[in-house]
């Protein structure tokens, strides 16, 4: 399998290449050069198979030519040994033709840790393969820095650096990074949004010098492993409620835009998806896009839900490049105007076609506890306020006949105050964090200045090579 760039200059790749790169160096986002197909019956075939293999199933053709199958099954099979579930992404029914599925049961209780478990043992076999090393940069608006950091610590080829809004993520989510004092690790917040943090990250990449002498790569959604790591979840639920031989739909909540794109991403590998609904929560840009062709930014205001507090959606540029039938110019154009502009003129028609499969819905800080509120009252259900939106955006849009799935992304443990508030409980942390407040924090507040940040990132791999 080989990989192209959404904006038509880079190289074409292998998928250890692309694993390693993450960002092309156009800028643009890699994209398989064709989607791999399975036939009705090789989909019954995974019916019942445990997680892991069938994670290695899906993700083998993506890997083709780089990663041996069995190599991936043994990674697979490590990467969710630390899971708390036997089932790993288990699913529960809240209402009738609506169910949760739960993907927050790895080490840092975050559907991140569905795709990093397996990135950083991706990383590790391929640069030792290749005796190389690399640092990692990254952004975060709550979970992602978190669950690389716990797949990547104490990894000799691997140097990570995270960068998180300062005061914007939960109490949790930070300390979920700061207190892991590895030597290959270091966490900057920056005093700003986490579109800021993101700016930065696609900054160092675009800054050649830079990209060469720390040898950076990302662990974001950006990075397509991350994607082709994550559409086994939907699989799996899918081949349970009755796929291939029935539809689904899926409701996910979404503030990058990279876990809904990799239920997207089932769905062009012949899965059955009928729908997929998008929840947003105030920082609302993916649901006014596909509610009113309305893909203009707005000042990220903070919220309940803070992974979501993103306006600037980087995996839309991929969405974006097949709905122009691959036209990496036009492709480009748009993108380049609306980082410009912060307003992007999609097309009606390209507007259009992705409404035939995509929904949105949005809802406040108050409609949020309200949801939370309800799950509990009904369904005797903790949901934490990002889960929650998806739940009601599945409901909104769910059909007769056709089962919806919400992705349960985020432990409800992780957002102690906004539970409290909700529904006066704050669910207890598993006994692996029981300790989480009282370990010692580590590090580092700068100003959204890229000199500053490239500076950090530099004595973060410094500190790690001693």
């Amino acid at each position: 399998m080989r990989y192209l760039s959404t904006r038509g200059h880079a190289p074409v790749r292998s998928f250890s290449d692309v694993l390693l790169a993450g960002l092309a160096d156009d800028g643009g986002l890699y994209m398989p050069e064709s989607w791999p197909q399975f036939s009705a019956d090789e989909w019954r075939a995974m019916r019942g198979l445990p997680y892991p293999e069938l994670a290695a199933r899906v993700i083998a053709p993506f890997a083709e030519g780089s990663i041996s199958y069995e190599t991936l099954l043994e990674l697979c099979r490590d990467a969710y040994a630390r899971f708390d579930h036997a089932a790993i992404v288990p699913l529960v029914q809240v209402e009738d033709g609506l169910f949760v599925q739960e993907l927050f049961h790895g080490p840092t209780l975050a559907f991140k840790d569905m795709a990093m478990q397996l990135l950083g043992r991706l990383f590790d076999h391929v640069l030792t393969e290749r005796d190389e090393r690399v640092t990692i940069v990254g952004a975060t608006s709550g979970d992602t820095g978190s669950a690389a950091i716990e797949a990547c610590r104490g990894r000799d080829r691997l140097t990570v650096v995270i960068l998180h809004p300062e005061g914007r993520t939960s109490e949790v989510q930070r300390r979920q990074m700061t207190t892991v004092l590895d030597a290959n690790i270091a966490n900057i917040a920056v005093e700003g949004t986490f579109d800021d943090c993101q700016d930065l990250v696609k900054a160092m990449f675009a800054d050649a010098p830079f990209r060469t002498e720390m040898r950076l790569s990302a662990v974001n959604s950006i990075n397509w492993a991350r994607i082709a790591a994550q559409i086994p979840y939907y699989v799996y639920s899918a081949l349970a409620l009755g796929a291939p031989d029935r539809e689904v739909s899926f409701a996910v909540p979404t503030g990058n835009f990279g876990n809904v794109l990799a239920a997207w991403a089932a769905r062009q590998m012949g899965l059955p998806i009928r729908r997929l609904c998008v929840g947003s929560n105030r920082n609302d840009i993916l649901t006014r896009f596909l509610n009113a062709n309305d893909m203009s930014t707005r000042e990220v205001a903070p919220s309940l839900s803070p992974s979501m507090d993103i306006q600037v959606s980087s995996n839309f540029e991929r969405l974006l490049f097949e709905l122009l039938n691959r036209d990496a110019a036009a492709c480009e154009r748009l993108m380049t105007g609306f980082r410009a502009t912060g307003k992007m003129d999609v097309p009606d028609e390209v507007w259009s076609s992705a409404r035939e499969l995509f929904s949105g819905l949005a809802l406040d800080d108050q409609a949020t506890e309200t949801e939370i509120q309800r799950l509990h009252r009904e369904s005797l259900y903790l949901a934490d306020p990002h889960s929650a939106i998806g739940v009601a955006a599945g409901r909104k849009y769910r059909e007769a006949g056709c089962p919806t799935v919400a992705m349960a992304t985020a432990h409800p443990a992780k957002f102690p105050d906004a539970m409290r508030a909700a529904i006066g409980v704050i669910p207890a942390l598993p006994p692996a964090l029981a300790d989480l407040y009282e370990r010692e924090e580590r590090y580092r507040v700068v100003p959204n200045r890229l000199d500053v940040v490239e500076d950090a990132v530099r004595i973060g791999a410094l500190h790690n090579a001693r």
